[in-house]
This record gives C-alpha cells, structure tokens and sequence, in this order.
C-alpha cells in the first residue's frame, strides 16, 4: 500500500467518525442542556474539517518536482499543519471564551441548566472513539512519516481531552446537585488550556520547517557521524540540513584524499547517501560536495 493511500484510508475513517460525532455530541448537548457537550460536538467539527485539509495538502505535497518546485512539494504537508494548529488556537479560544461567558452570567445571577444523563453517556463514548482514532492516526503518521497526519491525529486527542473535561463537569453538575452546574462550562475553560498548548507546539514545528530552520543538533550530530564512517572520507564541513515535508533535505562537503579518481570519490558519495537514505528514509534529498583535502596535496 502507498504512503498517500495509508494516509488518505486514516483520515477518511477520521472523518466518517467525526461527522458522525458531530452530529450526535451537539444534539446530546441541545437536548441535554450542556454547553460542554455542545462545545464538544463543535470541536469535532474542526476535527472533521482538519481531515479534509489533511487529504487536499497531502494529495498536493505527493506531487513529484517540477520546474517551479525543483525540491517537490512537501511544504504543503507542512502548511496543513499548521492550518491544523491555527484551528485548534480558534477551538480553545471559543471554548474559552463561552465557558467564560457563562461562568460570568451564572455568577451575576443567571439560572444554568443541570445538564442530562444523555450527555455523559455521549461524553464516555466520544472519550473511547476519538482516544483510538488518535492511537491509529498516529501510528500511521509516524509509519509514512507524516508530521499533518500526527497533527490531526493530536485533533483527535484534544477532542479526547474535551470530552474528559466534560465527562468531569457534566457528571459534577447531575451528581452533586444545583450549586456545582457550574462545573460544566468550568470544564470547557480548563480543556481549552490543553487546546492552546497543543496547537502552539504543533505551530511553533511547522512554523520552524517553513522557516527552513535545521533539523535537530543530535540529528545533524548523527549525519555526521554516518558520513564520517564511509571509508576514504576524512571530514564532512559546510552542513546545511533541512525538512521538506516527509523528507530531508542535506547538503554536506566532503573531505578526501586529493589523489584518488573521480570515480572512487563518486563512490565514496553514493556510500554516503545509501547510508544516510537508509537512516532518514528513502525520499531523502541529499547533495554532497567533494573537496580535496589540503593536507595530502
């Protein structure tokens, strides 16, 4: 099975189960009277939005290199996560902003409602649904390498997470009386902190592949240590190392000895690059330069 077809197979079950979600979390919320559950069913909404996103930009991003995208374009990958991210920044901010709307007018003296039982049954099996979607999108996302599918499958746990935070509120509010109603939209104000911190991590990632920050030191350390051990290579300098969606993209100088043949320095850097495909994936893009060690000269 392709890359592109696991990842269009995960999401579309994603986005069956949070159509479905959707539909009856805000009419267990109407009918049971809770804002929590209604900001739930909300939630799964942009869940269900963010598949659709994942399916178009990843559709985009396994486009092979043309003319106008010489590297390909795995940047679209990397644009859905953080249009992703930037949804789950409005998720928290709405959750935020009704629960604290409410909170308000029930302390000025406005009746809030006891929430059903209807609602904390729904709220249990939302929990169940959307803690296994997260475990299987993710497992697929790091499978194919997809940092959009793990950030939609982080969309499926911060709706986990929501509908926990109203498991708590709603059972607080049927079970120990009129006085903690409260709890409820209390629920959804705590569970949109989770959302922030959340969105903001996945943002600031794709925010920092956009910006063609490197990879990781202990990353770039172990590059060279991969090209260093190839036969024949005396030293690796002028490391530039990227990400570009699903791959990598490393750019190095190689150091040899100046008195070989072009044909065993051209081997030298065919070693390099199988070893280094073999540790970071085979779409990795890889472009060694080789110089002459002054040494030897």
């Amino acid at each position: 099975m392709t890359r592109e077809l696991k990842i269009m197979r995960i999401t579309l079950a994603g986005a069956a189960a949070n159509c479905l979600l959707t539909i009856v979390k805000v009419a267990a919320g109407l009918v049971g009277h809770s804002a929590a559950m209604v900001a739930d069913g909300v939630h799964s909404l942009t869940d269900l939005i963010s598949d659709f996103i994942v399916m178009v930009f990843v559709k985009i991003s396994a486009k092979e290199s043309d003319s106008d995208h010489g590297y390909g374009h795995g940047k679209y990958e990397t644009l859905a996560t953080l249009i992703v991210s930037a949804m789950l920044l409005v998720v928290g901010i709405k959750l935020l902003y009704d629960g604290a709307t409410a909170i308000y007018g029930h302390l000025h003296g406005d009746t809030l409602e006891a929430p059903g039982m209807i609602t904390l049954y729904m709220a249990a099996v939302s929990i169940l649904v959307k803690e296994v979607l997260y475990q299987v999108t993710a497992r697929v996302g790091r499978d194919v390498n997809s940092q959009a599918v793990i950030a939609n499958a982080w969309h499926h746990r911060t709706d986990a997470i929501s509908s926990i935070g109203s498991l708590v509120g709603i059972a607080g509010a049927i079970f120990l009386g009129h006085n903690w109603v409260i709890l409820d939209p209390l629920a959804g104000c705590i569970i949109s902190f989770f959302i922030f911190m959340v969105a903001i991590k996945m943002a600031l990632g794709a925010v920092n592949e956009l910006m063609e920050a490197s990879l990781p030191q202990s990353e770039c350390d172990e590059i060279r240590d991969i090209i260093n051990a190839v036969d024949g290579i005396d030293d690796v300098h002028e490391l530039k190392t990227r990400r570009n969606g699903r791959s990598v993209i490393i750019d190095a100088h190689i150091v040899v000895d100046p008195h070989i043949t072009v044909l065993v320095a051209h081997e030298m850097t065919i070693a390099a690059e199988q070893r280094l495909r073999d540790r970071f994936g085979i779409e990795s893009q890889i472009y060694i330069h080789v110089e002459p060690s002054h040494d030897s000269l």
